[in-house]
This record gives structure tokens, sequence and C-alpha cells, in this order.
């Protein structure tokens, strides 16, 4: 129960975090780019109807439904994972992963859009924010795990405990 009582704390961190950037970003960067390193990094308001990339636009409700979805499943597998400290990393990654769904929905539901100030100018990549980063790094760690450090039956006990079923041998 305290592992449970210590990741929600962990979430709500992590959300604070992203909102607290997010409003930063809204009240000091509306009309303006700040560079941070010359031609390389700066912070620049966007905001996002999209998902990366500027993909899908405008479609909020098709996105709430899929992190519904997405928050369901990962809630699951917490859950389902042994608690041994050997899936110590992959929750942290499902922590980081949860706050970062939730922060870019807090978002959408509340102003239609998610706030992006993050912009990597060097090389053009789309701007971002907090809650991108704990979403994406969190899924390449993920895969790193699933690939070099989970076994591939400790890879088939989660999976089939997300689906809440034994595997058939």
């Amino acid at each position: 129960m305290l592992m449970y009582l210590v990741s929600i704390l962990c979430v709500t961190i992590g959300v604070v975090i992203d909102q607290y950037t997010k409003y930063q970003a809204t009240i000091r960067l509306q009309n303006t780019s700040i560079p941070i390193f010359e031609g390389v990094f700066e912070l620049q308001y966007l905001e996002n109807r999209g998902a990366s990339f500027g993909i899908l636009q405008g479609q909020r409700w098709f996105f709430l439904i899929i992190t519904v979805i997405l928050l369901v499943l990962i809630t699951r597998l917490y859950i389902k994972l042994p608690q041994s400290k050997r899936y110590i990393p992959i929750r942290i990654c499902l922590i980081l992963i949860t706050a970062g769904a939730l922060g870019n929905m807090i978002d959408r539901v509340c102003l239609g859009y998610v706030v992006d100030f993050l912009y990597f100018k060097l090389i053009n990549f789309p701007i971002f924010n907090v809650a991108d980063i704990y979403v994406t790094v969190s899924t390449i760690l993920i895969a790193c795990l699933i690939l070099f450090y989970y076994t591939e039956k400790e890879f088939d006990e989660m999976l089939w405990g997300i689906l809440g079923r034994q595997k058939q041998e």
C-alpha cells in the first residue's frame, strides 16, 4: 500500500512540475522567445492542438480517449507487476509516462491545446514540453529494459499479467 501512495505522490509531483513550467511559459513567452544557447536551443511558446510533429491537428477527443485507455493499461500493468526490486526501473518509467500523459491531458481538457515551449532551433526539432520528455525518455528506457535487462520469461510474465491471463504453453 505504501508503494502505491509513494507512486501517486511521484506522479503528482511530476504533473505539478509539468504544469508549472507550462504556466511559466504561458506568462513569459507569449510574444517572445528566449535564447538559452544562441542558435541552438531556445524557449518559444506554442499552442499545440495536435500530437508530436503537429500531426492530427484538432483531434482533441481522440487524444483524450487514447490517453484514458493508456492510463488504464499502465495502471493495470503497474498493479500486476511483481513486487520485487527487479521491477523498480519499469515502475519508475510507468510513473513518468503517467505524469506526462496526465500533464498533457490536463492541457487538452482545460485549454483545448497543449502548451509546448522547448525548441532545439539548431535542428529545427518540433517544440515540446516537460510532459513530452517524461513520455519519450521513459518509453525509450522501457524499450531498452525489455531488450537488454528483463529476460524473455520476465517480459512474458509482464505481458500476460496485464492481459490478466496465464501464458498458454
